[in-house]
C-alpha cells in the first residue's frame, strides 16, 4: 500500500479562521462499498499529480473522518462538510458561474484498488458543470 499513496499528504483538519461559506465533498454510495463501508476515512492528497485518494482508518487516527454507516446502512451518497477538508480539495476544481437558482458542481470517477482498500481520483478527469438545486423549495 506503500507505493500506491506514495506522494500523498493527509488532509490536515486544523480548523481555519475566516470566512464561512456552506461546500460539501460528496462521494457516491460505490465508493463507500469499494471501501467496505468504513466509518472513517482518511483523505490524501497527491499535489504533483493532482490526485485525491480516500483510505478507511479508525476514529482515533490523526485527520480521521467521518465517512460512513455500516453495509445495508449506506443508502445514499456520504457527503462530507467539514470546511478544511472541503477547502483543501476545491482548489483543485474550477466551478462555472452557476445561474440564479443552480449550483455548481466538479465530478470525477475515481479507481478503486480493493486490495489497497483505496479509491483515487485524478484532477485532470474533471467535469463540471451546473444543476437545479436540491432539497427543499422555499415558499414563495
Amino acid at each position: 500500500m506503500a507505493s500506491l499513496l506514495q506522494g500523498f499528504e493527509e488532509v490536515q483538519l486544523v480548523k481555519p479562521v475566516g470566512k464561512t461559506v456552506m461546500s460539501v465533498v460528496r462521494f457516491n454510495k460505490a465508493t463507500a462499498e469499494v471501501l467496505n463501508f468504513p466509518a472513517q476515512v482518511k483523505i490524501l492528497i497527491n499535489d504533483k499529480t493532482r490526485q485525491i485518494a480516500v483510505t478507511p482508518t479508525t476514529a482515533k487516527a490523526d485527520n480521521a473522518v467521518k465517512f460512513s454507516k455500516g453495509e445495508g446502512k449506506q443508502t445514499t451518497s456520504v457527503s462530507i462538510k467539514d470546511a478544511v477538508l472541503v477547502e483543501a480539495i476545491s482548489k483543485y476544481f474550477t466551478l462555472v458561474e452557476a445561474p440564479e437558482g443552480e449550483v455548481s458542481f466538479a465530478s470525477v470517477n475515481g479507481t478503486a484498488y480493493p486490495e489497497d482498500k483505496t479509491v483515487i481520483f485524478d484532477v485532470a478527469n474533471a467535469t463540471a458543470g451546473t444543476m437545479k438545486r436540491r432539497g427543499r423549495k422555499k415558499a414563495e
